[in-house]
């Protein structure tokens, strides 16, 4: 029997070493690029500075998270754009994902 819990929330999972820069160039092939990647390079230049201020990489994690979740919505997101459906009664992004760190 093992002292560790069966099952662990994927949010307590840090992202591997070299999610950041992965991530990074994913967002700079997307057509989103223009936008997404200075407002990816802010985010993470917050998320060092709390990091550093706070002596834990958290907030590092919590900005790769976030934006692998946003990268992964986006084609469903054009994909309902395309449809042609009402998006009067839509929910913020940053409500479904949280704000940003």
């Amino acid at each position: 029997m093992s002292a560790q819990p069966d099952h662990t929330p994927a949010a307590s999972y840090a992202p591997a070493p070299g999610a950041a820069a992965e991530l990074l160039a994913q967002l700079r092939g997307d057509r989103r690029a223009e936008q997404w990647v200075p407002a990816f390079e802010r985010d993470w230049a917050k998320a060092l500075e709390d990091a550093r201020h706070a002596y834990s990489l958290t907030p590092l994690h919590e900005v790769v998270r976030t934006w692998q979740l946003r990268a992964a919505a986006a084609p469903d997101v054009d994909a309902f754009m395309d449809s042609g459906q009402d998006d009067a009664d839509f929910v913020d992004l940053d409500d479904v994902l949280g704000g940003r760190p």
